[in-house]
């Protein structure tokens, strides 16, 4: 990989900042800013609904788009129902599969869950559905075996996520899934955090995967919820309204077959278009390529995190085992004496800088990172911490700007 080329197919690195929060949206190449514009000046109408020629055109630039990102997925086309994001993909999932679940039903996920694949299923709990939870080892890892001891018969719908937004594990679908299907339970995947970064493929335990488009340079406002035909065809809609139809009378309706029945209203077909480009240069640059240049920055990060003793870092010590991010604290450099200050006094102090303080800080230096919960506030309850610092790189980023940002953590003085 040519960092340098890649980096100048990006108008915004032209500032002067390190950034590093792509987990939480990632930069856009030019070529997908292009893409957007080429639509809009070329392309704009809307789709499926009108026989002129431009209408004609504008539908099959948003299906092309679908078919290109099914193809990226390993996936058919049919299977692809656009959404605005993970989130939304997951709602729909949530709402849609309520019909197939009945009280007494078991949903199981992770303690490292993001919120978007944790309140979905909470809020069946409303219904009769129990939601229980697979323990983390210490280093962030899911436990195989207490994985195994909830998988009973009850348990209908398996929800994980590929790789977590906190802790950068990699978690081993293959195994999660295949131990689902044995179950006879369905398998969803949370993939927000991986298809931008890593190779990936459908295979046949993944009934469902969500992933969206702006972690992966792609447009906000774009995501993807991917389905089994066979299981779409059976779910009702999330939505109802414009399109979504092939026959309305006041007395019944038909709707259309997947993924039209899921895409009520008139879609965003700009972020359709943004999304493709975006594989279309991530194609190009190779996924192995990306994961095997993230791996290297990674294994930077842990190298520096380790050398500082300030640094509390959560997640796998194994590099291999993590994907582009690494969430931490910084102790305090005068933690002892005001501690035993405060001891003295009969006041409880803690030993972490709040990670709001160390990022303003950063933000200062020019260094952007995420700080806080990161929409996961029953993991940081579960690691008895209040939030952490967060950087996260991309295929844009630089060993340098690894450097850089852990230099600068050495200069906060508290």
């Amino acid at each position: 990989m040519d960092i340098n080329s890649i980096r100048k197919d990006f108008p915004i690195l032209n500032r002067n900042f390190i950034y590093l929060d792509s987990a939480a949206t990632s930069q856009k190449p030019r070529q997908v800013i292009d893409a957007i514009r080429n639509y809009y000046e070329n392309y704009n109408a809307n789709v499926h609904r009108s026989i002129y020629s431009l209408a004609s055109e504008a539908t099959e630039i948003y299906e092309s788009s679908r078919k290109n990102i099914a193809d990226f997925i390993g996936a058919r086309d049919n299977e692809i129902i656009f959404t605005r994001n993970t989130t939304e993909a997951l709602n729909l999932l949530s709402y849609s599969l309520q019909s197939k679940l009945e009280k007494g039903d078991e949903v199981l996920l992770s303690r490292m869950e993001h919120h978007s694949n944790l309140l979905p299923w909470l809020r069946l709990e409303s219904h009769g559905i129990k939601v229980k939870f697979i323990e983390l080892d210490s280093e962030g890892n899911m436990d195989e075996e207490d994985f195994k001891s909830k998988l009973t018969k009850n348990v209908k719908l398996v929800s994980i996520t590929h790789v977590s937004n906190v802790l950068g594990t990699i978690n081993n679908i293959e195994f999660f899934g295949k131990m689902a299907k044995e179950n006879e339970s369905l398998f969803v995947v949370d993939g927000a955090q991986s298809i931008p970064h890593l190779p990936f493929k459908i295979n046949d335990y993944i009934d469902f995967l969500a992933f969206s488009g702006h972690k992966m340079l792609g447009p906000m406002g774009i995501g993807v919820l991917y389905g089994k035909y066979s299981l779409l065809e059976g779910l009702p809609p999330f939505m109802q309204g414009g399109e979504m139809v092939k026959s309305v009378s006041l007395e019944r309706v038909i709707y259309e077959d997947p993924p039209v029945k899921f895409e009520a209203g008139t879609p965003n077909v700009e972020g359709a278009v943004g999304l493709s480009a975006a594989v279309d240069y991530l194609k190009k640059i190779g996924m192995d390529n990306i994961r095997k240049h993230e791996y290297e920055l990674g294994k930077r990060a842990l190298e520096l995190a380790e050398s500082n003793k300030l640094i509390e870092y959560y997640g796998p010590r194994d590099s291999r085992k993590r994907s582009g991010l690494i969430s931490f604290n910084l102790k305090s450099k005068k933690y002892d004496r005001i501690v035993k200050d405060l001891q003295s006094k009969s006041i409880i102090a803690g030993k972490l800088i709040h990670s709001h303080d160390v990022a303003e800080f950063l933000g200062d230096k020019s260094v952007f990172a995420r700080s806080g919960y990161h929409c996961a506030e029953p993991l940081f309850k579960y690691l008895g911490i209040n939030g952490s610092v967060r950087f996260s790189w991309y295929l844009y980023n630089t060993i340098q700007e690894i450097e850089k940002a852990f230099e600068s953590l050495g200069e906060i003085n508290v």
